[in-house]
């Protein structure tokens, strides 16, 4: 009888240890950051770069899916100017933070995170940083008993011209309380470009194809592993409750049905779109996109753009940047996977030009970079709750509670 006592006890133990433990589900996100000038008007500045950021996002991605892969993500001049740029920017950090803590190393160490779909490494600030990580938390290898180094560099440039260097580490790393093991991240060994800002690094969510380390992001990690209950994420984005909710979805912040739709390559999470329409009437039918947590804005190729906001007579101020009376805001609606989602005025509309307020800047952008390319970032994310789901290589999308 005590054998058979010990041997249940054994078996118990081994499937403790075997499946998926109960943790917190969800990490609070907080946007500190926004596109505006202290006063509230628009800073077209930052509009600019964001734009230019976020063109240069999507040739590094196409030029890192290549290199991993053989194979062209995009139509092939966006692939050839990405080859033709080199190193190119890792990550504009101005205006686009939805952020939240992650913990990393044992014992654990704890990291405010810029959380970001269109992309797929994980990048910390060193103990080495020295002054130039000034404000940060720095991940330390030598406080960590789990930590491995694991004798690669890597070298990053920014749209300023200068550069970080790194190594590459494995440790442990802990999101919403489901702990990776042995995930590969950079850690920054001088400055990295979020100094200036109030988070410590950037934790990508995306497919391995478009890694920079050729590793897995930390939730595909968690995935393999078998740590989270199912293989799936999602995001509210919004003026209030914003969260990451891991390895399933929050039903108390959600209506209604998901709409799925297939990813149509597992480099960051792009999809086939139904319909773009202004006021009633589409415009676009049929295009390709990436719902990108990491940007904030909706970039779309100039010609659709342009007929997006003809129809309501907007003005072009500046490449790709239109204007538009703050009263007269139209309802514009995506539709994904047979459903329409339309998009708040507070969303759609930057804000005003100038004190007057009477004249706006929409937050649908034009680019000649991203041809037939649409980018789907917080602009439309904050509309609906998005459910990222790997298990089926698929993105859904449902009306917020």
């Amino acid at each position: 009888m005590r054998s058979l006592f010990l041997s249940l006890v054994v078996v118990l133990h081994a499937l403790t240890v075997a499946l998926p433990q109960p943790h917190p589900l969800s990490i609070s996100l907080t946007k500190k950051s926004t596109l505006r000038t202290t006063d509230g008007r628009v800073d077209l500045a930052s509009i600019r770069s964001h734009i230019s950021s976020t063109e240069a996002k999507l040739q590094r991605n196409a030029a890192a899916f290549e290199r991993n892969t053989g194979a062209a993500l995009f139509s092939p001049s966006i692939t050839k100017r990405a080859a033709a740029l080199g190193s190119a920017p890792l990550v504009d950090i101005a205006n686009r933070t939805w952020i939240g803590e992650i913990k990393a190393g044992t014992p654990p160490q704890t990291f405010t995170i810029n959380f970001d779909t269109g992309s797929t490494d994980l990048f910390l600030p060193g103990s080495t940083c020295g002054d130039t990580c000034s404000g940060q938390q720095r991940y330390d290898p030598d406080s960590s008993s789990s930590a491995q180094l694991l004798g690669k560099s890597f070298t990053v440039e920014y749209m300023d011209n200068s550069a970080a260097t790194g190594d590459l580490y494995a440790d442990s790393v802990s999101l919403a309380g489901f702990k990776a093991t042995a995930q590969t991240f950079g850690v920054a060994l001088n400055e990295f470009g979020f100094s200036s800002e109030i988070y410590d690094g950037l934790m990508g969510l995306a497919f391995k194809s478009i890694s920079r380390f050729g590793a897995n992001s930390v939730f595909h990690t968690l995935v393999s592993q078998g740590a989270v209950p199912e293989p799936v994420f999602a995001f509210k984005l919004a003026s209030s409750g914003s969260e990451l909710y891991v390895g399933g979805v929050n039903p108390s912040v959600y209506q209604g049905s998901f709409a799925y739709t297939p990813v149509t390559k597992e480099g960051p999470w792009q999809i086939t779109g139904d319909a773009i329409g202004i006021n009633g009437k589409e415009i676009v039918n049929t295009f390709s996109a990436i719902i990108d947590s990491g940007t904030s804005l909706i970039l779309g190729n100039s010609p659709d753009v342009s007929q997006l906001y003809a129809a309501v007579n907007a003005t072009e101020i500046e490449k790709g940047v239109y204007a538009l009376p703050c009263d007269t805001v139209p309802t514009v609606s995506i539709t994904l996977g047979g459903k329409s989602f339309p998009l708040s005025a507070e969303t759609l509309i930057h804000g005003p030009v100038d004190s007057s307020g009477t004249i706006c800047i929409g937050a649908i952008h034009g680019s000649d970079e991203v041809e037939d390319q649409w980018i789907l970032g917080d602009v439309f994310m904050r509309n609906v709750y998005t459910v990222f789901d790997v298990g089926n290589s698929r993105v859904g999308f449902v009306e917020l509670a």
